[in-house]
C-alpha cells in the first residue's frame, strides 16, 4: 500500500484526504518522527503528543498567508514534515540539514526562529495588532504548551490581549507536562479541570461547541453568551481567561483530527482573541515516550526494537558529576537548597531531590521567579543553588543583576550548557553567560576543566558571601584531575605544563585538555609549550600576567564567544598593567595575543565536535594555530 505520506508534499494535499486518511497520515508521521528521532536524537514525546492538532491546523488554515506561531518551537516536527521538509527528516539536528526548531531560512511556513518557552502569546500580539494598523485580514494562532503559558511572558501578553479588535486564536495544549510534570497553581487548577472531566465530558464539550458557533446572522456577543450557558463546569478555567476578557473555548479532545478542523474554522471567524483548551497526550503512539514523556522530552540517539528501545552507552557527563557532587553536599549541610526551572533530569538535579526533597524547589518555565527565589532564599540565609541552562539563564539577566549582584547575595548559579551545545543549534548555544555576568562587581565565574575541580568549586560556592557562577558544558568529563596538587582557590589559576618555547596556552575550562593534548602533539614535533589552566573567568589570576611582562606569546581558548568573554576580559587586564608598567615586552606580548572562541555568528546546528572545530579550540586546530604563528616567515623591514 501506498504511504499517503508520500502524496503529501504540503499542506494543500490534506484538502482531498478524508477523517479515516487523515488518521491513517497521523500514523505514518508517528512513525517517521520515531524512526528519525531515534537515529538522530531530538523531542520526541512532545511531537508525538501534537500530530493530530498539527495536521487540523494545515486543514484549517492556509499559513502561507496566515501566521502560526510555536511556543518553545520543538514542537514543530509534524508541522516542518506536512510543509514539504519530510524528505529531509534523516537530516534532522545535523549539520547542514534540518533545525529541530522553526527556522524561517528554512520555510516560509515558520515565522519566527524560537527555542524558548513563553514568547508566542506576546509575538502573536505584536503580528494581530501589526495587521490591524495595515487592516490586512490573515488569521494569526499561537500554539502554546499548559507549561509555557505560567511563564511571566505569556501572562504580560494575556493581559494585553484587550488591544487586539480583530482575530487571534491561542491554543493552550494542556498535556500535564512541560519537561518534567508541570509546576505550580496552574498547573494545579489545569489538573483538576483535567480530572474532573471523563472523555465523554470532552465529547458532549466539543458538540455544543460546534452547535453554537456559527456566526452567520448572529451579533457577536450574543454567540458567545450562548456557547457561555452550554459549557457550566463544576470546575472551568473560563473563569480565569475570561477575568482577562479572552473569550475561552473548552477543554476539547486534541487527538480529534474532524471535530478540531470545524472549531478552528469557525473560531478563525471571531472578530476577537479567544483561547481553545485542548488536551493531548504527550508521547502518544509509542509506548516507551507514553509512560516516560520527561525522559522522551528530548533524547539522545536510541535503538528501536518494536514499540521498546534500547539507550545508546555514554561516557560519564558533567553534568552527571554535578549532580553527584551536590546531592552529596545538600546531604551534609541542610541550608543548601536547589532551584530548577522544569529541568530536573537535564540540569542532574534528580538524586538531590530524592535525598533533600524537602529542599528542592521546581518553579515550572520561570527562569527569573527562580533567580529572585533564590535572593530572597539567600536573604533569610540559605545556601540556594539555581540550577539552568546558560541559554535560558539569559532570561534572568535583569534578576540576576538587580536582586543578586547589586544585593551582593551568596546565590549559586550552576549553568549547565556552557558552551557549544550541538545539534539543539543557535537558540541553545551557551556562548554568552560570562560576557553578561563578568560586567557585575563581585560576582564569581569558575568554569572547572574536569571533575576534581567541579566538586572543588561547588565547595568553594556552598562558602562563598558573594555571587558565585560555575559553568560547565554538555560534554564528557574528564574523569582523572589535571592539577589537584595545585590549591583550587577563588581567582587563582594552574600552570599544567612549563614549556621551553615562548608560546603559551591559556586556557579556560573544557579547552584545558584540549590544550594538553595540543601541547603533547607539539613537543613531539620539537616544540615546548606552556599551559595554564585559568579555572576562573573573574576573578582573573593576577599571575596571568606574567607571561605578558616576559614577552611570550599568548593563545587564550574558551568554549565562549570571543566578544566580552575570558580572552577580553585578559586582553582588558593586561593592558591596563601595561600601561601602568611602561613594559616593552608586556605591549609587544599584547599586541601578538591570539584570542580563540566563538567567533561573531550563530554557529548552526552540527555535532559539538565540529563547533568546537570551527572555534579552533579542537587539540588539532591549537596545533595549527601555534604552528602558524611559530613558523610564520619572518617580516625585513624596507
Amino acid at each position: 500500500m501506498t504511504k499517503l505520506l508520500d502524496t503529501v508534499h504540503g499542506p494543500q494535499d490534506l484538502q482531498a484526504l478524508t477523517i479515516d486518511q487523515l488518521a491513517r497520515l497521523a500514523e505514518e508521521i508517528r512513525q517517521l518522527i520515531t524512526h528519525s528521532v531515534s537515529r538522530t536524537g531530538g523531542h520526541l514525546a512532545s511531537n508525538l503528543g501534537v500530530v493530530e492538532l498539527t495536521i487540523a491546523l494545515h486543514r484549517a488554515f492556509d499559513f502561507r498567508r496566515d501566521r502560526l506561531l510555536w511556543d518553545v518551537g520543538h514542537q514543530c516536527y509534524a508541522h516542518k514534515i506536512l510543509t514539504g521538509r519530510g524528505e529531509l527528516f534523516d537530516r534532522l539536528r545535523q549539520e547542514n540539514g534540518l533545525s529541530g526548531f522553526p527556522s524561517p531560512a528554512e520555510s516560509e511556513y515558520d515565522v519566527f526562529t524560537v527555542g524558548h518557552a513563553g514568547t508566542s502569546i506576546a509575538t502573536a500580539l505584536g503580528m494581530a495588532l501589526g495587521a490591524q494598523h495595515k487592516g490586512t485580514d490573515e488569521k494569526i494562532v499561537a500554539l502554546v504548551g499548559d507549561a509555557s503559558i505560567v511563564n511571566g511572558l505569556s501572562f504580560e501578553a494575556l493581559n494585553n490581549l484587550n488591544l487586539v479588535k480583530r482575530q487571534l486564536l491561542i491554543i493552550l495544549n494542556d498535556n500535564s507536562m512541560a519537561i518534567d510534570v508541570t509546576q505550580g497553581a496552574m498547573a494545579g487548577f489545569l489538573s483538576r479541570v483535567r480530572l474532573s472531566h471523563t472523555y465523554e465530558d470532552i465529547r458532549k464539550t466539543t458538540t455544543r461547541m460546534l452547535e453554537n458557533l456559527p456566526l452567520i446572522g448572529r451579533r457577536m456577543e450574543e454567540t458567545l453568551e450562548n456557547v457561555k450557558k452550554t459549557l457550566r463546569m463544576a470546575i472551568s478555567p473560563n473563569r480565569l481567561f475570561e477575568s482577562l476578557n479572552i473569550a475561552y473555548f473548552g477543554p476539547v479532545d486534541g487527538h480529534d483530527t474532524a471535530s478540531l478542523i470545524d472549531l478552528f474554522k469557525m473560531l478563525s471567524e471571531l472578530d476577537r482573541p479567544a483561547l481553545l483548551h485542548v488536551y493531548t497526550k504527550k508521547g502518544k503512539g509509542f509506548t516507551p515516550a507514553n509512560e516516560n514523556p520527561c525522559k522522551y522530552h528530548s533524547t539522545g540517539p536510541f535503538e528501536l526494537n518494536g514499540e521498546s528501545e534500547t539507550p545508546l552507552g555514554g561516557e560519564r557527563t558533567f553534568t552527571e558529576a554535578f549532580g553527584n557532587g551536590l546531592a552529596e553536599l545538600g546531604g551534609r549541610d541542610e541550608k543548601i537548597v536547589a532551584i530548577t526551572a522544569a529541568m530536573p533530569d537535564g540540569t542532574g538535579l534528580v538524586k538531590f531531590r530524592q535525598r533533600c526533597k524537602d529542599r528542592y524547589y521546581d518553579v515550572g518555565i520561570a527562569e527569573s521567579v527562580a533567580v529572585d527565589m533564590a535572593a530572597g532564599m539567600a536573604k533569610q540565609g540559605l545556601k540556594p543553588f539555581v540550577c539552568i541552562y546558560s541559554t535560558f539563564l539569559q532570561r534572568s539577566v535583569d534578576q540576576i543583576f538587580q536582586e543578586v549582584s547589586l544585593q551582593q547575595l551568596p546565590v549559586v548559579f550552576c549553568i549547565d550548557r556552557a558552551g557549544a551545545v550541538g545539534n539543539d543549534g543557535p537558540t541553545h548555544h551557551g556562548l554568552w553567560d560570562i560576557a553578561y555576568l563578568r560586567v557585575w562587581p563581585h560576582l564569581v565565574i569558575a568554569a572547572p576543566a574536569d571533575e576534581w575541580e567541579l566538586l572543588q568549586s561547588l565547595k568553594l560556592a556552598a562558602q562563598s558571601k558573594v555571587p558565585f557562577a560555575i559553568r560547565y558544558p554538555k560534554d564528557a568529563v574528564p574523569v582523572d584531575p589535571y592539577g589537584s596538587d595545585i590549591p583550587y582557590a577563588v581567582g587563582k589559576s594552574a600552570v599544567l605544563r612549563h614549556g621551553e618555547s615562548d608560546i603559551v596556552l591559556m586556557a579556560l575550562g573544557w579547552p584545558v585538555g584540549e590544550a594538553l593534548k595540543a601541547a603533547e602533539t607539539l613537543e613531539k614535533e620539537g616544540l615546548s609549550v606552556t599551559v595554564v589552566n585559568a579555572r576562573f573567568a573573574k576573578p582573573l589570576d593576577e599571575a596571568l600576567l606574567q607571561w605578558f611582562r616576559r614577552g611570550k606569546t599568548v593563545i587564550t581558548l574558551e568554549d565562549h564567544c570571543i566578544s566580552g568573554g575570558f580572552g577580553s576580559a585578559v586582553l582588558e587586564m593586561a593592558t591596563e598593567k601595561a600601561r601602568e608598567e611602561n613594559n616593552d615586552l608586556f605591549l609587544d606580548s599584547i599586541g601578538r595575543t591570539v584570542v580563540l572562541g566563538a567567533g561573531d555568528v550563530y554557529l548552526p546546528a552540527a555535532k559539538r565536535s565540529k563547533q568546537l572545530f570551527w572555534m579552533k579550540i579542537t587539540a588539532d586546530q591549537i596545533v595549527e594555530t601555534v604552528k602558524t604563528l611559530k613558523y610564520q616567515p619572518e617580516k625585513v623591514d624596507r
